[in-house]
């Protein structure tokens, strides 16, 4: 059993975290997740600028459930002005209890501009920037947090020097994705790294990086000290796994096996609750991209799928959900797996010419797009 996870202010009584993923942990999702154990969930990630410059995209992002008790959101910022300004908003005008920053997105289109995971190679830029968020936020008694990974690529490695100017900028947590830039999310997790920073820093460290079960999470709080964890696409089709996740922290054996015809409830349950948040036919919309996931290792025939992939109101999602074989048993075999992107390490990182001229980065910040949306 855990004490649960304290950041900040902020207490947790299950020490784990809903990853921001775009297009993925819209309030919907994380009422979804919420109701089946406790945790924080993680807004999907929106930028500075476009918070401070009120772009129409940004703003519909930040919808948070009735129910949510804690609002958590993740920011993306290359400017330390900017970063602060939105920290002040998020605080000030959205109530916000929590805001964690983006230094993890692998993604070429945010490393070319020096954001992301190519920030932290900038170190005193990294410094400015949790400093002004830290000092924003603090009036409010906001707990702000920090993700990374463990550095550009196998020879750029950045995590250490991160740990440690989060805790001499404030941070309430530093959140360490075990893979590089480089690798994206392809390959194993490097949970070494993650023990090392562990060491590295006093302030806490959550790890991230995969967890397909509520077993790798007591693994990896034993394998590596960390305070707590992040889980992202161990989650996807499978939003069971924080049930599972509460019972082992709190010493119980569980691994929810739910049937298709319990797949299919949760599934017809999403649904709703986008519809809820977005109308019934953007939320029908917004469901099909997790179909695939929903139904991993199931035999449900190609007509279906392709028919549950193409639904536009709640009623043909009834219908179609009605021809699944309720009693099939979950496939075991997908347990421990890999879900959601993976692909290949790139040969390279996509970065600002002289990028890695120096480590200060602080004399010519890139301007990130207002309405960037992505993750880490």
């Amino acid at each position: 059993m855990t004490p649960g996870l304290q950041l900040g202010s902020v207490h947790v009584d299950t020490p784990v975290v809903l990853a921001p993923m775009a297009g993925i942990t819209n309030a919907a999702y994380r009422r979804l997740c919420a109701e089946q154990g406790a945790g924080l969930y993680v807004c999907e990630m929106i930028t500075s600028r476009g918070l401070v410059e009120r772009d129409a995209t940004t703003l519909t992002m930040l919808v948070f459930d009735e129910l949510e008790t804690i609002r958590s959101v993740q920011l993306y910022g290359t400017d330390p002005v900017y970063v602060g300004k939105a920290a002040e908003i998020l605080c000030g005008e959205y109530g916000v209890a929590h805001i964690d920053l983006n230094f993890g997105c692998p993604v070429p289109k945010v490393t070319r501009k020096g954001g992301g995971g190519a920030l932290p190679w900038k170190r005193n830029l990294l410094g400015q920037i949790l400093e002004h968020a830290v000092a924003a936020a603090t009036p409010y008694d906001v707990p702000v947090t920090m993700k990374t990974r463990k550095g550009l690529d196998d020879d750029h490695l950045t995590f250490l020097d991160a740990g440690r100017i989060a805790e001499e900028s404030g941070c309430a947590a530093i959140a360490l994705h075990g893979r590089t830039v480089a690798q994206a999310y392809s390959g194993e997790a490097d949970w070494d790294a993650i023990a090392a920073l562990v060491d590295h820093v006093e302030l806490p460290v959550l790890g991230n990086g995969d967890i397909w079960e509520a077993s790798d999470a007591l693994r990896m709080v034993e394998q590596t000290g960390v305070a707590g964890v992040v889980v992202g696409r161990g989650c996807l089709g499978r939003p069971w796994l924080f049930r599972d996740l509460a019972a082992a922290f709190a010493g119980e054996q569980v691994a929810t096996l739910p049937a298709l015809g319990e797949v299919a409830a949760m599934m017809r349950r999403h649904a709703e609750l986008l519809s809820q948040h977005m109308g019934e036919e953007r939320g029908c919309k917004e469901f099909r991209k997790h179909v695939t996931w929903y139904l991993k290792g199931f035999a449900a025939g190609g007509s279906l799928r392709r028919s549950l992939g193409l639904v536009d109101s709640l009623s043909a999602l009834d219908d179609l959900l009605a021809e699944l074989d309720p009693d099939e048993p979950f496939p075991v075999r997908e347990l421990g797996t890999p879900r959601g992107r993976q692909g290949a390490p790139r040969s390279r990182v996509v970065l600002p010419d002289g990028w890695l001229d120096d480590t200060d980065g602080t004399g010519g910040v890139l301007r990130e797009d207002a309405g960037e949306t992505t993750g880490g």
